[in-house]
């Protein structure tokens, strides 16, 4: 593959997959939730630190539960609606599948986000492999993953 390909099929990948990095940014106390707390916390390392309690609350009842990094992935690709279509999420990942099985192992996707552009850690991992677990043969379905990116919910099995 050469290079320059090879490279903007990254960006574009990592472009879609921040969502994890957000999530362990958000989840300060890293019990796997995001709260009103997380939320506090957050803010006010950002500066915005007289933030409302009722406008915290109003954040976390966004969401239809506890915020876990499956929801917030949902909730997220809900505020994505639009940014990227489907079409060009799923091509950037087509580069990594040659033989078009809609899957790439879990291995080389994992090798790929820790090593290359902005690397994601061990915890980032384990967010993403616990929104998306591989299948028994180790492979990961990159068409769920641009779904649920794109649409902010996941398929229904057909």
């Amino acid at each position: 593959m050469p290079e320059g390909k090879n490279f903007i099929t990254t960006k574009i990948i990592f472009s879609c997959m921040k969502t994890t990095c957000a999530f362990t940014i958000i989840d300060q106390n890293r019990d796997g939730i995001i709260s009103k707390d997380d939320l506090r916390d957050v803010l006010a390392s950002m500066g915005q630190l007289n933030v409302k309690n009722e406008e915290l609350e109003a954040m976390v009842k966004e969401a239809s539960g506890p915020i876990n990094f499956t929801v917030f992935l949902t909730m997220f690709g809900e505020k994505l609606k639009g940014a990227d279509p489907e079409d060009v999420i799923l091509s950037a990942f087509k580069v990594l599948d040659p033989e078009a099985t809609g899957t790439i192992k879990k291995e080389f996707l994992e090798e790929l986000l820790t090593t290359q552009c902005d690397r994601f850690t061990a915890e980032e991992m384990k967010n993403l492999w616990a929104a998306f677990p591989p299948d028994v043969a180790g492979n990961v379905d990159y068409k769920n993953i641009c779904y649920v990116i794109t649409h902010g919910e996941e398929k229904e099995e057909e």
